[in-house]
């Protein structure tokens, strides 16, 4: 991984950086992937299934709150990855790839495609069974997998392919959300969901009128949480909510910051700065103050929280995801299994599904002139693109998971998934290899 000195400034170089984040998260998630499925299926399972059941929680006076060490990760900690996702979605849509109709329009036609034809696929072979509430599980793209195997095929994939597929996997992502939010609601609570209501309000209020009162944010955030917990509503949508009140842009104008930088320098040069003058003298370090504060002001807080809390959902909250929901039990009927319907319509949704709606639906608008490729890229390469959609992984799981309570119907969902993700990472991998083998070069 670049250097943080190292990597190119900029649009482009805020690009890459996440771009190599979700790249090398990608091998942390297939190692603790594959330590779920080995644990799951060792001779200390037990202890595995100990590890997810076992309860967490804390007592306050009277109150008491528990859940199990998995809804523990699946509704709280993944409302930080949510949070993360809806700082990514808000940055797209305000100065990114999803700002304008017409640099949208490509990936989020894709992401539509790429969303209604896997849904339609395993409608169409579990309709009137036991497990047609599953048809929302094919519809997501894990964005950490597929750019990871993107980075993987080599120098030659053209930036703007990059861009596309994390475009379409933000907007991929928006449309999941929807669906958990509008679909997978058993019933809900107007009172708590009021009180989501209202505290997103003074979120929004205190973000923008308040002087970096950090704990205040937190509080309210965490707030949110709660109540959106105890509104029915999945409590991972209040981190895209609670996202959407962060600013992405400066509170300051440029010239603002110039000015204070120019004044807050010419102070400090007045006489002369050393560690310990600016100790000691209290004109230095107001200027030097007024200079954080500027600097502060000017740091778009959207920008600088997706920056630091990448990592965290790449590198800790992602894999501990996979290790609490990947242990899939394999056994003598595993094959039966992933004949079944729910498995097979997951697989065939994903990967014949994905290429299908990404493809027809990015020739479309191409063709039409409503959209126009990305710089160096070709049709064939979007059609590469669209296999690497068929990987699933994170958000279909996490899908299967409100879908199927735990049981068969849960089980067959993720050795679906995880077939499916597996086969659209390796003939991804493949058909991107064959059609860039003669493609020259793009500059770095």
């Amino acid at each position: 991984m670049e250097r943080p000195t190292d990597a190119p400034s900029g649009p482009r170089g805020a690009f890459q950086r996440f771009f190599h984040s979700e790249a090398s998260g990608s091998v942390l998630l297939l190692l603790f992937t594959a330590i779920a499925l080995a644990w799951a299926n060792s001779p200390w399972a037990a202890h595995y299934e100990h590890m997810l059941h076992a309860p967490l929680g804390f007592t306050l006076g009277p109150w008491s709150f528990s859940m199990s060490a998995a809804h523990w990760v699946n509704d709280g900690l993944m409302a930080i990855f949510f949070f993360v996702v809806g700082l990514e979605i808000k940055r797209e849509l305000s100065v990114g790839q999803l700002s304008t109709f017409r640099s949208a329009l490509l990936p989020v036609a894709a992401a539509l495609g790429g969303l209604v034809a896997p849904a339609l696929i395993y409608a169409a072979m579990n309709a009137g069974t036991p497990g047609e509430r599953g048809w929302g599980v094919p519809m997501a793209t894990d964005i950490a997998f597929a750019l990871g195997v993107l980075a993987l095929v080599g120098p030659k994939v053209p930036v703007g392919l990059k861009v596309f597929l994390t475009a379409l996997a933000i907007a991929d992502d928006l449309g999941a959300v929807l669906v958990i939010a509008v679909f997978y609601t058993a019933h809900v609570n107007l009172l708590a969901l009021g009180a989501v209501a209202g505290l997103l309000a003074l979120l929004f209020v205190a973000v923008r009128y308040t002087a970096r009162w950090y704990s205040l944010y937190v509080l309210l955030g965490v707030a949110t949480w709660a109540a959106m917990l105890a509104s029915g509503v999945h409590a991972t949508v209040a981190g895209i909510l609670v996202a959407l009140t962060i600013p992405v842009r400066a509170r300051i104008e440029p010239a603002q910051f110039l000015d204070a930088v120019g004044e807050g320098l010419s102070r400090l040069q007045r006489g002369e700065l050393t560690r310990d003058s600016m100790v000691r003298d209290r004109e230095q370090m107001a200027a030097i103050e007024d200079l954080g504060t500027a600097t502060l002001d000017f740091l778009p807080a959207g920008f600088a929280l997706e920056r630091y809390l990448h990592p965290v959902t790449a590198f800790v909250i992602l894999p501990v995801f996979a290790l609490f929901n990947a242990g899939v039990r394999l056994d003598g009927r595993t094959q039966e299994a992933l004949l079944q319907p729910v498995s097979l319509g997951i697989v065939l949704g994903l990967f014949f599904g994905k290429q299908v709606g990404i493809t027809l639906t990015s020739f479309v608008a191409v063709k039409t002139g409503q959209a126009e490729l990305p710089a160096g890229v070709t049709l064939a390469q979007l059609y590469g693109a669209s296999v690497l959609g068929g990987i699933g992984f994170t958000m279909s799981i996490f899908v299967a998971g409100l879908a199927f309570t735990e049981g068969p119907l849960l089980a067959a969902a993720k050795l679906g998934i995880l077939a499916a993700s597996a086969i659209s990472g390796v003939i991804g991998f493949v058909v991107l290899k064959v059609i860039l083998a003669r493609a020259p070069t793009p500059a770095p």
